[in-house]
């Protein structure tokens, strides 16, 4: 993807708290945004009545609220599992002695749990954008999301449904540790040594795969590691496979020979490849620009490239994250409290995700889900399949989200969760839950308030979905929602949802 062609003149670089009057409406519905999935008209006036400090610190530290957590026994953790001892013994037989009959319902059976297995990934896929829609603690999802896009895992790769839910367990138990950690347990996670081959890194047959992404894509960034490192890295991670959902350590195919990596020598084992990666300058630096990508603005992994401000703060961000041991929560609240981070050329700089797009018009607007799987569905159509990114290297994000295709299942969709009608399937009943829009109207759900004119109620409308209210736009969609009708009618609740079919189908709704 391009870089953005017009970089901004001149940012702030300070990573200093912005002050408590500099926090209003417009601060707090981008803190929403970034740290979340966006919030409600009240959700907003809320954080904007806290001020900063205290709403930064309600979505960093969210293990203080209570929320449904979905144990390790939610899915069935043994559709793909090993022969048993008894099971290997008569298949072999069977091949020797050319029992068609017998393999043949091993085959079968095989084949039935795979079809068992693609199903309840699609159970996993609803489930986890369910919790993104109803979690109240959506800076947890949001980081989750963002790992899973780091440490990018398909299960096309993997086919094991139950590996993918544990993967996404571990992202979510550590999405605000240390990155250490993290890498510690990447490196022996079964989805991610099955995705990158390493089952098959033998000490007689180095496989590279994982090395290569650990160095490049996970940690330290192009041009920031040799072959050599990578060759070593091999070296070191052979016999990391797993057995069954575990992982295991196959002392009898690791290479036990001394090797030099990332100027570290010696007999290395995973934990030594770790702390060797993590002294490395350009690891803290490589992952706060992946974070700043993610929450700030889609600029160009070059620092070069990019502004002064930005850069600055960037650099000061990455300095935070290696002296405080690779600790993650600290240099997230920091980010989110400065005043870099609400300067005004990163509000509304970003191109929804699909996920952003669908998870935020759920949580923002009220709108009833109806039927989450239509709702996976056009993910995938917008590009976005949650456990099914394009590759290693995750989604492109930004730009790429946007082309005559994506526009159209994006609009779609939106006009589905609002009405209730998919354009793309006419034929298909109208959902009949009832969307509330009048709800979302502040000034007719205030008690004491006055009596609000349709203008008014545009006016709201429009603010909470684009962050700002422009006469144009007022005008434009009172005039197309109310129609011939006078004055009063924006307090139908078709129309209302008329308008907000128009508002979400401008530009300005598809970004944050």
């Amino acid at each position: 993807m391009p870089a953005l062609e017009t970089q901004p003149a001149r940012t702030t670089d300070s990573i200093a708290a912005i002050k408590g009057e500099d926090f209003g409406y417009t601060q707090a519905r981008h803190l929403l945004l970034r740290a979340g999935f966006g919030g409600t008209d009240e959700q907003i006036r809320t954080l904007a009545r806290w001020g900063p400090e205290k709403s930064v610190d309600h979505l960093v530290n969210y293990e203080k609220i209570n929320a449904d957590e979905a144990g390790a026994n939610a899915f069935k953790k043994d559709i793909i599992r090993p022969l048993t001892r008894e099971e290997r013994l008569r298949v072999n037989k069977a091949r020797k002695t050319g029992d068609e009959d017998t393999l043949a319902i091993y085959r079968s059976e095989r084949q039935r749990r795979q079809r068992e297995d693609r199903r309840q990934m699609r159970d996993i896929q609803r489930a986890w954008i369910t919790r993104m829609i109803e979690s109240p603690r959506p800076l947890e999802e949001k980081m989750t999301l963002f790992w899973h896009g780091h440490f990018a895992t398909s299960f096309r790769g993997v086919e094991d449904s139950y590996h993918m839910y544990a993967q996404n367990r571990l992202f979510r138990g550590n999405a605000m540790g240390d990155f250490g950690s993290l890498l510690r347990g990447i490196i022996r996670d079964p989805a991610m040594l099955k995705y990158l081959n390493n089952n098959q890194n033998r000490k007689d047959s180095p496989n590279e795969n994982l090395g290569r992404e650990l160095l490049e894509l996970f940690s330290l960034g192009e041009g920031h590691y040799t072959e050599r490192d990578v060759k070593e890295a091999a070296r070191t991670l052979t016999g990391f496979t797993f057995a069954d959902n575990k992982f295991r350590f196959n002392q009898g195919q690791h290479d036990q020979g001394s090797k030099f990596v990332l100027g570290v020598s010696g007999n290395i084992d995973g934990n030594s490849l770790v702390s060797a990666i993590l002294n490395q300058e350009a690891c803290a630096l490589f992952i706060v620009l992946k974070l700043y990508r993610f929450f700030v603005r889609d600029i160009p992994m070059d620092l070069s490239a990019i502004d002064t401000g930005s850069r600055k703060a960037i650099l000061r961000l990455a300095q935070m994250f290696r002296l405080g041991n690779y600790e993650i929560r600290p240099v997230i609240r920091k980010l989110l409290l400065s005043r870099h981070f609400y300067d005004s050329v990163n509000i509304g700089s970003k191109i929804k995700s699909p996920c952003e797009l669908l998870i935020g018009s759920a949580r923002s607007l009220r709108v009833p889900v109806r039927d989450i799987g239509i709702v996976t569905e056009a993910m995938e159509l917008m590009g976005q399949a949650v456990f099914l990114p394009p590759s290693v290297k995750g989604w492109d994000g930004g730009r790429s989200w946007i082309n005559t295709s994506t526009m159209f299942v994006r609009q779609n969709t939106l006009i589905y969760l609002l009405t209730g009608v998919l354009p793309t399937r006419p034929l298909l009943l109208k959902d009949q839950g009832y969307f509330d829009a009048l709800a979302l109207v502040p000034s007719l759900n205030t008690p004491g308030d006055s009596d609000p004119s349709d203008e008014q109620i545009v006016r709201e409308l429009a603010m909470v979905t684009l962050g700002q209210a422009s006469d144009d736009v007022v005008d434009s969609v009172l005039a197309g929602a109310r129609g011939e009708l006078g004055e009063g009618a924006m307090r139908n609740n078709e129309v209302v949802v008329r308008a907000l079919v128009m508002l979400t189908s401008m530009p300005e709704y598809q970004l944050c």
